[in-house]
């Protein structure tokens, strides 16, 4: 029998038992009362241990239990800091590639910058260079002009002056 079944059934028989007139005094059967109590002080040990085990097992559960949950916490907040990280690699690395690509196309710019420059720098040298060479042929075919409007150059004779 269940010990609180027990402890239900002495206080049943307490209550049941004669009062003592004019008090609140009742009278029991001794006997019956102490095996009553027996019963229910050798059935409290079993159940108390049962008890016990249950208490106990629950407290494993729940061990267990919270054990997995901050193991799953743990496994979660790993997995937000390896996406976190992830993402802040990501994110770095995105401003980094803008960084060099916009360093590559400034560099690029300045070389452009740098050649063009100098081919116009070459290109002014050349036409100047060209220009003297033109005037040089401009004079040189003047001065063969006048030369043939003057006459013809006579070898044999080496008294006249040239005329340049």
């Amino acid at each position: 029998m269940d010990p609180l079944d027990r402890i239900d059934e002495i206080s049943a028989f307490v209550e049941a038992a004669r009062s003592m007139p004019m008090s609140s005094n009742a009278i029991v059967n001794r006997n019956e009362i102490l095996a009553m109590l027996d019963e229910l002080r050798a059935d409290l040990p079993t159940e108390i241990r049962r008890a016990q085990a249950l208490l106990d097992e629950r407290d494993k559960v729940i061990g267990a239990g919270q054990r997995e949950a901050d193991r799953i916490i743990g496994e979660g907040e790993a997995e937000h800091q390896r996406l976190v990280s992830v993402a802040e690699v990501t994110v770095s690395a995105e401003h980094e590639a803008a960084r060099i690509v916009g360093e590559a196309r400034s560099e690029a710019q300045r070389l452009r910058d740098e050649v063009e420059e100098y081919v116009d720098t070459t290109l002014a040298n050349f036409e100047q260079m060209l220009n003297r060479t033109l005037a040089t042929v401009e004079r040189g075919r003047d001065k063969m002009r006048a030369l043939s409007e003057i006459g013809g150059f006579d070898a044999t004779s080496e008294e006249r002056p040239l005329p340049f």
